[in-house]
């Protein structure tokens, strides 16, 4: 693990890509949190969900047993790509290329290889098409999908993205969608497991 986070920290395959690279703690736990990529500010915090999205998606986790501290000290949080994208000239954070994505999976790989982890959560439709096919959040939010992923087999509860620019988790069907989805994921045993410590 310790190799593979000094490693990490020192890619610089991406020239378009804004570092720091940013990642969660380096913990061994049966969940590992998939997000899509850092937004401008997770940098200067060193961690990721470190703003406005995270207040929203840790509010989510502190109803069902886990507050923010306790969940960032024992979930691993990774992301599909590692470095903020830079903004897009329309709005919001530009999208990482099929090449920036392929860059970085190598270090999901290594992660996958550690943990083995028996639960994935991927947050955000980047992260959830890493894992499962997904024309719309409405077929994917709200269900326990077994997956291979990285030759690994673990059981995925894909989650919406909670950025503010997003409104999928803030009406019908998606607020329901997110509480079928919470309810999977406090009953299920890997969270009962990181739960108890």
């Amino acid at each position: 693990m310790r190799a593979h986070r000094t490693a990490l920290a020192d890619c610089k395959k991406c020239p378009l890509m804004i570092g720091p690279v940013v990642s969660g703690s380096p913990v061994f736990s049966p969940i590992l949190l998939i997000g899509q990529a850092p937004g401008d500010k997770e940098g200067g915090f060193g961690k990721p969900f470190a703003w406005t999205a995270g207040k929203t998606m840790f509010k989510w986790f502190e109803r069902i047993g886990l507050d923010e501290e306790t969940f960032r000290s024992r979930v691993y949080m990774a992301a599909v790509c590692r470095c903020f994208p830079g903004k897009n000239p329309k709005g919001g954070d530009r999208v990482p290329s099929s090449d920036e994505i392929g860059n970085c999976t190598g270090w999901l790989q290594a992660e996958i290889d550690l943990l083995k982890p028996a639960l994935i959560l991927p947050v955000g439709k980047l992260a959830i098409s890493q894992l499962i096919e997904v024309n719309k959040l409405n077929e994917v939010v709200g269900k326990v999908h077994k997956v291979t992923f990285h030759g690994h087999q673990a059981e995925a509860i894909p989650l919406p993205h909670p950025s503010g620019a997003s409104t999928w988790h803030r009406m019908e069907p998606g607020i329901t969608l997110l509480e079928s989805a919470l309810s999977l994921l406090e009953a299920h045993p890997a969270w009962r497991q990181v739960c108890e410590g």
